[in-house]
């Protein structure tokens, strides 16, 4: 026992002496002109210590720096790229005698940092590159390998054990004098409690950013561990809250919430982020992120399980132009969307969605996979429930290039096309069960050069529907009672034709689509003919013809089956929202003469036959 006593009071002994002999004779602000003589001689830039550098020797040894100011380069405003108010830090004294690091606290309060891209494109960083410290460099490299290595084997940490760590008011300005615009990166706090290698420590930050098209808010928690070789990193139950506002923003605003479980490995480079909370704008989602940085382009894999979106109700109505003859505005030429960002992208995309609602149309079970690489985005699958129907989607979009490039496949099966043409462009004209499958290509992303530039080819067929706005039987009914002399003959029937199948295909070139085999079938009438509409400028032009199969009498009227076998031409122009149909009645007419001038025939040859015994 009397040895370990002794033991004991020779360690406190020591301890204490260290102590005394830093704090009191030895005596650190020696050393500022040197620190400041060398940060000059090394970068040009002048080092600011205004306060005293003083031990702190309770609870344990530290050393407290303050006041502390580095330049930025000649003629740059502000003059002072580095701001440091106060930076405490406290280490255990006797475990650095084993190779163990203790913090008991690192504190660093009031840090503000300057980084100015000056027009001539100079910034704050010049001066402090490796040519710099070329010496110190060049030193190094003289130093044999046997004691690099032999010093990194020495100061290999056995363990690290912090406290905990305090920044507070941590200030980042981006300057960029060019554009005359200043990005704020401000830390408010950032805590780390206890911590110790391969053991999880809570952490809690608070940030927020001003920019020059809106401002954003930060905070969030969660808990730490570093492995201990410094090489894997976990960070579990982490919660952040985010808020944005700009004028540049869906809303004007925008909020969203996130849980996140993130595993990072140094050695190999890897990230991986499990999603399992997203709530932002009415959003839901949950997923995994797995980002590999090894390479110059990180390669980033994504699987996202999305709820329902609602795309219009993120942004704001667009208020109808307010037209003025006496203003003659000249529009502003368009020009193609910047797509070089995505040569920097190596992404894979698996979603799911429960529904998707944009330009008032409504998708539901989506599927998704996309890819981007080496400036190409390639849509291999999306398939999702349409009114009733499946959509089917494969595209390739190809940015290498100034005018870009796309193709696609597109095929819908089963789909209620009325509501579907209500939601998507507000037309009212055909309703029934429709399929299509369309082909295309083209190049350039201009929405006007988008319409001239596509070539595409298709068909389609609805089954079992309605062409709304025309009633044929009762317009071609009508149009044979004022030739007999009716004038007043008017009809109250539903402007609508029905019909078992209406089948056609077309192509598409120069923003015209070309339909030349359209063809109706109908409980009364036949239909087939061709025509063009203009997607640019909405213009129907179609000429029809029309076969009259059954009779054409209206309810509680004689049946009148005159024009039987009768073909009548029939018109569709107008527009997409308005369209006029008409009937030619001098064809009518002459079918009408035709079909009497037969029935006096028969009734010669009748009578003939009679007068010949025959």
């Amino acid at each position: 026992m009397k040895v370990v006593k002794w033991l004991l009071a020779i360690v406190l002994t020591l301890v204490v002496g260290i102590t005394v002999y830093l704090t009191m004779f030895f005596d650190l602000n020696h050393f500022k002109p040197q620190i400041v003589d060398a940060v000059k001689k090394q970068t040009g830039r002048d080092l600011v210590i205004t306060d005293d550098l003083s031990w702190s020797v309770f609870p344990s040894l530290g050393i407290k720096l303050g006041g502390i100011s580095l330049s930025n380069p000649e003629n740059f405003t502000p003059a002072s790229m580095l701001d440091v108010n106060e930076a405490v830090a406290n280490v255990a004294l006797m475990p650095l005698l084993s190779q163990k690091i203790e913090v008991d606290l690192l504190t660093l309060d009031g840090l503000t940092l300057n980084l100015v891209t000056q027009k001539n494109g100079k910034t704050s960083f010049d001066g402090l590159s490796a040519e710099g410290a070329s010496g110190e460099a060049n030193a190094a490299a003289e130093i044999p390998a046997t004691n690099q290595n032999s010093d990194a084997q020495a100061i290999a940490l056995q363990t690290l054990d912090i406290g905990g760590i305090e920044l507070t008011n941590t200030n980042i300005n981006l300057i960029d004098m060019a554009s005359n615009t200043t990005q704020t990166f401000s830390l408010k706090s950032f805590t780390l409690g206890q911590f110790s290698l391969g053991q999880f420590a809570d952490f809690a930050y608070e940030f927020s950013a001003t920019l020059p098209d809106m401002s954003v808010a930060s905070s969030g928690q969660g808990q730490l561990k570093v492995d201990q070789a410094l090489t894997h990193i976990t960070i579990k139950d982490f919660t952040m809250s985010h808020s944005a506002q700009g004028d540049s923003l869906p809303n004007k605003s925008v909020s969203a919430e996130m849980t996140t479980q993130i595993v990072m490995a140094l050695d190999a480079k890897t990230i991986e982020l499990q999603l399992t909370k997203l709530s932002a704008m009415d959003i839901a989602a949950t997923g995994d992120i797995k980002v590999n940085y090894a390479n110059s382009i990180p390669k980033i894999a994504m699987t996202l399980d999305v709820g329902d979106i609602d795309v219009d109700a993120l942004f704001p109505k667009q208020e109808a132009p307010v037209e003025n003859s006496t203003n003659n505005t000249e529009t502003v030429p368009s020009t193609e969307p910047d797509l070089t960002a995505l040569n920097t992208i190596d992404l894979s995309v698996k979603m799911t969605a429960k529904s998707i609602k944009v330009s008032n149309m409504l998708t539901q079970n989506w599927q998704l996979t996309m890819a981007v690489n080496k400036g190409v985005l390639t849509l291999s699958s999306l398939t999702a429930d349409l009114y009733e129907g499946k959509l089917a989607l494969s595209a390739k979009l190809d940015g290498r290039k100034s005018v870009p490039t796309y193709q696609f496949d597109k095929k819908l099966t089963g789909v209620n096309i009325r509501p579907l043409l209500m939601d998507a462009a507000e037309i009212d004209l055909l309703s029934g069960q429709a399929s299509l499958e369309v082909k295309g290509s083209g190049a350039s992303l201009i929405p006007d050069n988008l319409k001239k530039n596509l070539d595409a080819a298709g068909k389609f067929d609805v089954s079992d529907g309605s062409l709304y706005g025309v009633n044929i039987p009762q317009m071609i009914r009508s149009a044979q009672q004022k030739l007999k002399g009716d004038l007043s003959a008017d009809s109250k029937e539903e402007l609508k034709t029905d019909f078992t199948s209406l089948t056609g295909s077309f192509t598409m070139k120069d923003a015209v689509v070309t339909n030349p085999d359209l063809a109706m079938a109908a409980p009364l009438i036949r239909l087939k003919g061709k025509g063009t509409a203009n997607i640019a400028s909405e213009a129907l032009d179609y000429t029809l013809t029309t076969s009259v199969v059954g009779s054409l009498s209206g309810q509680g009227d004689a049946v009148d089956e005159s024009l039987k076998g009768v073909d009548i031409p029939l018109t569709i122009k107008g527009t997409f929202q308005k369209p006029k149909f008409g009937i030619d009645t001098k064809a009518l007419l002459e079918g009408q003469f035709k079909d009497e001038a037969d029935k006096a025939k028969e009734k010669l040859k009748e009578g003939l036959f009679k007068k010949l015994g025959i």
